[in-house]
């Protein structure tokens, strides 16, 4: 989380009134599949409004993971203040309900500037344990993850995916094929309560408040989108990912740490000690970053009230966008004028 100093925070200070309508106000929420332009929006709308980021991408907030994770740049940081970046080492582990307690935090710190909060990434099952509350997953088991990490080198991965679409359908159908860590997770769970962990997230918790909030969407037409993946995908390569992947490992950083599983990381880790092809690795890492931006858009548009908007026709309008009626919740060109 960036720490604002006191010089900045007086800066920042709003009157009374502006603060008591901000503290009314509905959570803003910017949501979509990965390569929609959601980090330039939230961007643009926080100068627009007086707000501040909160991150709800899951690998951002790994220090050292900044190429392949798409993080804003320093530039972007200084422009708008942002939370919950590089704020874990690559071994440690995030979860959606760590992610909800760190986020409500941030949440009442902007508002005590006087500040909008603005949730933006395209983690769908953060941003629902955020806004509704899911009810605390079951602590580990280490004798069990143990035998599971057994039967993953005896085994296989594939093996234990299968047994978890067979056992945990809607979990494993989401779950990336190769995603080691959650798909050894989903078994964890199921093994040591006997629930899927499909059943786990779906229960509202007792006692939760579900936060008010509204939610942008942004959407791309899928040909259009799968282009822009291809595109940034090898614009990242091109910016020095490898480089950053061989820096990693060279720092210490174990190939089977949290942060390593993600997409294009763990392809790139492959490449480098020389399991596959660089060609091989950026094929992959385009298809399984276009799968799981499918799977983005499949889990939010089953969201409600979400209010979707193209993309493609968001450049040079974001006096439309502030015009639209969810949006005069913020203040639109009011707070623009007072900010």
């Amino acid at each position: 989380m960036i720490v604002v100093d006191s010089e900045a925070v007086s800066r920042l200070q709003v009157p009374p009134p502006l603060r008591d309508f901000v503290e009314d106000a509905p959570l803003l929420v910017i949501v979509g599949p990965t390569a929609t332009g959601k980090s330039d929006l939230a961007l643009a709308v926080a100068e627009r409004l007086g707000g501040e980021i909160i991150n709800a991408d899951a690998l951002q907030v790994y220090r050292g993971f900044n190429i392949g994770t798409a993080k804003p740049t320093g530039e972007d940081q200084a422009r708008v203040p942002h939370h919950l970046i590089d704020i874990l080492d690559p071994d440690e582990r995030y979860s959606a309900g760590e992610f909800s307690r760190r986020a409500r935090e941030a949440m009442e710190e902007i508002r005590q500037r006087g500040r909008y909060p603005i949730v933006v990434g395209g983690s769908g099952l953060y941003i629902r344990a955020l806004v509704e509350g899911i009810s605390p997953m079951p602590p580990g088991d280490p004798s069990v993850r143990a035998k599971l990490l057994e039967r993953l080198r005896l085994e296989g991965l594939e093996a234990l995916r299968k047994e978890l679409l067979l056992r945990d359908p809607e979990t494993g159908g989401r779950l990336e094929a190769r995603d080691r860590q959650r798909i050894l997770r989903a078994l964890e769970v199921l093994l040591v309560t006997g629930e899927p962990l499909s059943r786990w997230i779906a229960r509202q918790p007792f006692g939760q408040q579900r936060l008010r909030s509204e939610k942008i969407g942004l959407t791309l037409p899928r040909k259009v989108l799968y282009d822009l993946i291809e595109g940034r995908v090898r614009r990242m390569i091109d910016s020095g990912w490898i480089q950053e992947v061989r820096s990693l490992l060279a720092a210490g950083t174990s190939p089977e740490a949290p942060a390593f599983q993600a997409i294009g990381y763990r392809q790139l880790v492959s490449y480098v000690s020389g399991e596959e092809t660089l060609g091989q690795a950026l094929n992959l890492t385009i298809q399984a970053t276009r799968r799981f931006a499918k799977r983005q858009m499949t889990w939010f548009r089953r969201e409600p009230e979400v209010r979707w908007i193209e993309a493609q026709s968001l450049e040079g309008r974001m006096s439309d966008l502030m015009s639209m009626p969810c949006m005069k919740a913020f203040g639109g060109s009011d707070a623009e004028a007072q900010h």
